[in-house]
C-alpha cells in the first residue's frame, strides 16, 4: 500500500510539472529522449533560484572559497589522470529475449517507457554475463574523427578544479585551507535513466573542493591536532584543524543549507560509508539522502579524498602540485629531531600507499615517496580535500517533492475540491510574488495594478494575473508556490474608505490569512519574508 501511495504521489508530481511548466521531456514531439530533460518557465526560475543560494551561501558569504567557470571538454588525460577511462563504468547485461540493456544491480527496477516515475520488473529471458560500460560520452575535437581527436563530455566538474588549482591558488591570493567552488553540467551514459530526473543522462552539479593541510602539517605547526569530540558542528574553522574536523565541518554546513531552503532534518539522512564501500583514495565518505517518494536516495556526498585527486594530476602532467607554507619551513626548523622523524615517516608511508595503490614500480614509489616526505622540511606539501559534491537536478526534484501538498475543501453549496499547494520555501520559490488586480475591466484597478509590479520588479519575481476570478487567480499561484499574492482592490483606490487609499490586500499562501500593507512598505515588506 505504502509503494502504490508514492508511485501515485510520484506520477502527480510529474504530471505538475509538466502542466504548469516545470519540467518537461526533452524532444517531446519527436517521441522524446530517455534520460534528457527541459526546464520550463517555473522550473527554470527554481533552478536558478537553487544555483544561486548555493553560490551566495559557498563563495559570496565566505572569505575563504572562489569560483571557476571550466569547460566541459577537456583534454583527454585528465580522464586518464582521475581514473575515469579505465574504471567508469557499470556492469551491464543484455537480455537476449527482449534485446533490452539493463544495469546488472537493476535488473529487476527499470522505468516504465510510458510512465518515467513507474518502475516496473524486467522480463525473464536469458541474459549475458556482466561486462563493463563506460558512461563517458565521447565526441571527437577537430576536423578528423579518429583517435588522436576523441574526447569526452565531462563526467563530473571535480577535475577541472584540480587541473586549476595552481592558477587559481596564485591569482586569487588564497592560502591553505581554502576552496574553489564550480557549478556546471556534467553527462554520464546512464545505462536505465530512472526516477525522473533523479538519474539523467544530462545534469548540472554544484560541487566544492576545499583543499586543507596535511595532518601532518597541522601537527608540526601546532604540535596537536584538532579531532571531533562529538556529533554536530564543530563551530568556527580553527588553524588546528585535521582532516576529520574539516569533513564533519562540511557535513554539518551542507545539512544547515538544506535546512536554510526549506528541507526538514527530519527529511534528511546521513549515511556513513563503510570501509569496503570506500572509494580506495577516500578516507571517509557521507551521504546525505533525502526521502524521496521513490525511497530515500541520495542528494549529495562529502568526501575526505586525501590528496589522491593532485597527486596523479602531479603524475600524469609532470607538473608540480605542492604548495609552499612558510609557517610550516619555520615550524620544521624548531621541531626535535624524533619529533621530525615521526612525521616524516608518517608522511613517508602516506605517499608511499597512494603511489603503490596507483600502480607505480615499489622501487620507484619508494624514491618519490622519500622526496615528497623530505619536501615538509622545505616547507611544501600537497593539499588534501574535502569535497561537497551535490545535484542541481537532485535538489530541485527533492524541493517538488517536499512542497507538494493537496488541500480538499468543501464550498458552500457542499462541494468539495482538492487542489495542489507547493509550499517552497520563499527562498526557492520561482515566483516570488503575483500581483493580481480585483477586476480586469476597471481601468483604474488596472493601472493601479501596473504600478504595483513595476514598483517590485526591480526586487523581486514578480507575475502579473488577471484572468479569471480572484479565486482562481490564487489557486493557480498555490499551484505554481508563490509564496504572496497582491491584490489591489477597490479599498486601494479609497473608493470605501479613504484611509485604506494606496494600501493593498497580501495574501499568504500557506495560511491564507489577508493584511492590509501600504504600497510605499511593500517591496520592504515583502522582501524581508521572502529571503
Amino acid at each position: 500500500m505504502a509503494r502504490e501511495q508514492s508511485n501515485e504521489r510520484m506520477e502527480k508530481l510529474v504530471s505538475l510539472c509538466k502542466r504548469r511548466g516545470f519540467i518537461y521531456q526533452s524532444s517531446e514531439i519527436y517521441g522524446g529522449i530517455n534520460g534528457f530533460w527541459d526546464y520550463g518557465p517555473l522550473g527554470a526560475e527554481l533552478k536558478r533560484n537553487v544555483k544561486d543560494l548555493w553560490w551566495r551561501h559557498i563563495v559570496h558569504q565566505r572569505d575563504d572559497v572562489v569560483g571557476l567557470d571550466a569547460t566541459i571538454i577537456m583534454a583527454p588525460r585528465v580522464w586518464e589522470a582521475s581514473g575515469h577511462v579505465d574504471t567508469f563504468s557499470d556492469p551491464m547485461i543484455d537480455c537476449k529475449t527482449c534485446k533490452g540493456r539493463f544495469r546488472a544491480d537493476q535488473i529487476h527496477e527499470i522505468p516504465c517507457p510510458q510512465k518515467p516515475s513507474k518502475m516496473v520488473s524486467e522480463c525473464h529471458g536469458e541474459k549475458t554475463e556482466p561486462r563493463a560500460f563506460n558512461l563517458m560520452f565521447t565526441t571527437h575535437v577537430g576536423p578528423v574523427q579518429d583517435d588522436s581527436s576523441l574526447a569526452y563530455l565531462r563526467p563530473e566538474t571535480a577535475q577541472a578544479i584540480f587541473v586549476q588549482f595552481k592558477n587559481v591558488l596564485e591569482t586569487s591570493r588564497q592560502k591553505v585551507p581554502f576552496g574553489i567552488a564550480q557549478i556546471g553540467k556534467a553527462f554520464r551514459n546512464e545505462v536505465t535513466p530512472r526516477n525522473f530526473t533523479f538519474r539523467s543522462r544530462e545534469f548540472e552539479q554544484m560541487e566544492l573542493e576545499f583543499f586543507i593541510k596535511p595532518d601532518e602539517v597541522i601537527e608540526a605547526i601546532h604540535g596537536r591536532v584538532a579531532v571531533p569530540e562529538g556529533k554536530g558542528h564543530p563551530g568556527e574553522p580553527q588553524p588546528d584543524w585535521g582532516w576529520q574536523m574539516w569533513h564533519q565541518y562540511w557535513v554539518e554546513e551542507r545539512i544547515r543549507f538544506y535546512e536554510s531552503i526549506g528541507l526538514p532534518r527530519a527529511s534528511l539522512e546521513e549515511y556513513w560509508q563503510t570501509p569496503e564501500e570506500l572509494a580506495h583514495y577516500a578516507r571517509a565518505t557521507v551521504d546525505i539522502l533525502y526521502q524521496f517518494p521513490f525511497g530515500t536516495q541520495e542528494l549529495e556526498g562529502i568526501a575526505a579524498r586525501s590528496d589522491f585527486d593532485l597527486s596523479q594530476h602531479e603524475r600524469y602532467s609532470g607538473k608540480p602540485m605542492k604548495v609552499f607554507d612558510d609557517q610550516l619551513r619555520a615550524a620544521w626548523k624548531e621541531l626535535p629531531e624524533e619529533k621530525r622523524q615521526a612525521l616524516w615517516q608518517r608522511y613517508y608511508e602516506a605517499r608511499l600507499g597512494y603511489l603503490t595503490r596507483s600502480g607505480v614500480d615499489a622501487s620507484e614509489a619508494g624514491e618519490m615517496a622519500r622526496a615528497d616526505a623530505d619536501a615538509l622540511a622545505k616547507g611544501q606539501y600537497i593539499p588534501h580535500v574535502i569535497e561537497p559534491s551535490a545535484g542541481v537536478d537532485r535538489l530541485v526534484l527533492a524541493l517538488l517533492a517536499n512542497a507538494y501538498s493537496e488541500v480538499t475543501e468543501t464550498d458552500d453549496k457542499g462541494r468539495t475540491e482538492t487542489r495542489v499547494i507547493l509550499r517552497f520555501h520563499p527562498r526557492v520559490a520561482p515566483i516570488k510574488v503575483g500581483v493580481l488586480p480585483l477586476l480586469r475591466n476597471k481601468p483604474d484597478l488596472v493601472r493601479k495594478a501596473r504600478e504595483v509590479r513595476d514598483l517590485l520588479r526591480p526586487h523581486l519575481t514578480v507575475f502579473y494575473d488577471d484572468s479569471g476570478s480572484i479565486g482562481r487567480r490564487y489557486a493557480r499561484q498555490d499551484e505554481a508556490g508563490t509564496p504572496y499574492c497582491v491584490t489591489i482592490d477597490f479599498e486601494t483606490l479609497g473608493e470605501k474608505d479613504p484611509a485604506l487609499k494606496d494600501t493593498v490586500t497580501v495574501r499568504d499562501r500557506d495560511t491564507a490569512e489577508q493584511v492590509r500593507v501600504k504600497i510605499d512598505e511593500l517591496p520592504a515588506w515583502l522582501l524581508e519574508r521572502v529571503r
